[in-house]
């Protein structure tokens, strides 16, 4: 089933006719409306009105993720604060979130497009579908929440954690769809059986998963637990949260809504525009955004798109599988976790030095996060209480930025390796 047959099934003559006229509209509204852009485009000699084709897209400049965090909270909004209704946020590479508005007009594109990518996913009306997201600042589960509606399943917002009663509701409230990441998918399928309840016998049949990296191998894992079909998506909050890519039943690759968000390939190295078909890092441009509008966000994940139509019946480029990224963004849990949130949180606490190791693995599907972290000098104590204390605030203080609750490890001073390089801060286990 396609929810929008004319949004996705048109020619590209005519979506890139339509892009362009958004795109201009968009570029002559942020110059105008947000002084971050102004002065972004004088410096770089445009004026908005040159913008006459999408090869001109190239001679804009790149937004990044530290643009957004030096206009913390409201800067880059080009909306009156007014005519905005929600507000959420993500993790930032500080302890300040990005933080992402929206109008009531925003929050109708957001609904729409969520709504196209899970029906591409098989979604129906018939559907009663687990949503194990967060509900809070994190967009995943309001997004799909109201897109689910919007495409008349029936939601369950069941949020995360008490992993227990998220077994009992499925089995109770009949449960046909789930919503989480992949790696909680194992871990539920992993409780149930403990429970005693097979998921084979549940009525789940199918799965939307996204808001961390997984592999194909992962994929046939979930399906054989659980006997569903499992899909992928795709969103960051700083474009709109999910909606922007999904697959459909054909799963070779996820299709983005080239409508609303217009997309590049680049050389994360040199910024070139790469031609489809090579690999290098996504870049997009919220073309139908009104209160938070981007242009060319770099989003440092790494993929490929595909132009050719799909099989499907869609005509929308498609995106692979995330395969990577360009910076030292951990992803845990489906939260962003970046290493210099954890040494921020370091620096404001007495008796813990700036020298730390972060250490993450898999316990058994769910991801761990431990911190290993070094004593400082002037204040390391044998006494028990003192190091309980310490440990106890760095905890405290972690959970708190990072939304999720990390083990701290105290040692002595001078026991991590130092590096006359870039010190090695992160051992991801998992991979």
């Amino acid at each position: 089933m396609i929810w929008d047959v004319k949004q996705e099934c048109m020619q590209r003559s005519e979506l890139e006719e339509l892009q362009l006229s958004r795109l201009q509209e968009l570029v002559k509204r942020v110059y105008e409306r947000v002084p971050f852009y102004r002065h972004s485009f004088d410096a770089a000699g445009i004026d908005p009105a040159s913008i006459t084709s999408l090869e001109d897209l190239q001679r804009l400049p790149f937004t990044t993720k530290e643009d957004l965090r030096q206009n913390y909270p409201f800067q880059m909004f080009a909306a009156d604060m007014d005519d905005v209704v929600r507000i959420h946020a993500s993790s930032g590479t500080t302890g300040k979130p990005t933080v992402v508005g929206y109008t009531a007009q925003d929050l109708e594109v957001w609904t729409e497009s969520v709504a196209r990518m899970v029906t591409q996913a098989g979604i129906t009306r018939r559907d009663r579908v687990q949503v194990c997201f967060g509900y809070g600042l994190f967009t995943g589960a309001f997004g799909l929440h109201y897109g689910l509606e919007r495409a008349g399943a029936a939601v369950i917002p069941a949020s995360t954690g008490n992993t227990q009663k998220q077994i009992m509701l499925m089995q109770d409230f009949g449960t046909t769809a789930l919503v989480c990441t992949p790696s909680y998918a194992l871990h539920l399928g992993e409780v149930a059986l403990e429970m005693g309840v097979n998921p084979l016998d549940l009525p789940i049949r199918l799965g939307l998963f996204g808001a961390e990296p997984w592999t194909e191998s992962m994929r046939s894992e979930i399906e054989h637990l659980w006997g569903i079909k499992a899909t992928d998506n795709y969103g960051l909050s700083e474009l709109i949260g999910p909606g922007v890519a999904g697959e459909c039943e054909c799963r070779t690759g996820m299709h983005i809504s080239e409508d609303h968000f217009l997309v590049e390939v680049i050389d994360p190295d040199s910024g070139a525009v790469l031609p489809y078909g090579a690999e290098g890092e996504l870049v997009f441009t919220t073309l139908t955004k009104d209160a938070f509008p981007v242009i060319r966000y770099r989003t440092k994940d790494i993929s490929v798109l595909y132009p050719e139509k799909c099989a499907c019946g869609r005509t929308t480029v498609r995106m692979r599988k995330v395969l990577g990224r360009t910076d030292d963004m951990l992803i845990i849990r489906g939260i962003n976790v970046f290493p210099s949130q954890i040494e921020t949180v370091l620096i404001g606490v007495e008796g813990a030095s700036p020298h730390y190791q972060i250490i993450v693995d898999r316990q058994g599907h769910l991801d761990s996060l431990e911190v290993l972290v070094e004593v400082s000098s002037d204040n390391f104590s044998d006494k028990y209480k003192e190091l309980a204390l310490i440990q106890a605030k760095l905890q405290e203080q972690l959970r708190s930025i990072l939304s999720i609750s990390a083990k701290v490890r105290l040692v002595e001073p001078k026991t991590l390796e130092r590096s006359v390089g870039k010190a090695q801060r992160v051992i991801d286990k998992r991979r």
